[in-house]
């Protein structure tokens, strides 16, 4: 039996996370992983939120969270960076059940970006993977 599993994406960047997120289906197929949902928010403050949704209604095993938090002008992107990954630790600690971080950046430069957007949703698919062995 596999191990269902969740992904959550920003559509802020929608091109680059749909990349992600044929990524993650594959990597998901080859590692007996089903994605049972997809779910898409605005941006990275609103991934906790749906995150948290998700691992209240019981019906995954783990969740890969995936994005870009880009540099910009202000410091807005690092506070943002931090607060996010920081809500989604703690929920990952209050549900005890994995969720992969394939958030690029924060602080990425827009030539950062494409390289990393397949490895960064593959190493969030595969940490869950690897949690989820571990917990058995």
């Amino acid at each position: 039996m596999s191990n269902k599993i969740a992904v959550v994406l920003g559509s802020f960047h929608k091109k680059e996370a749909e990349i992600m997120l044929q990524e993650a289906r594959k990597v998901a197929k080859e590692n007996s992983l089903e994605i049972t949902q997809e779910v898409w928010v605005p941006g990275s403050m609103e991934k906790p939120l749906a995150v948290k949704r998700i691992l209240k209604s019981g019906k995954v095993d783990g969740i890969a969270v995936l994005g870009i938090i880009e540099r910009g002008e202000t410091k807005h992107g690092l506070v943002m960076g931090h607060s996010v990954i920081s809500a989604l630790i703690d929920l990952q600690l209050e549900f005890m059940k994995p969720i992969g971080i394939g958030i690029l950046g924060p602080e990425i430069l827009p030539d950062q970006i494409q390289p990393r957007l397949k490895p960064y949703a593959k190493g969030a698919v595969l940490a869950v993977k690897e949690m989820l062995q571990q917990g058995r």
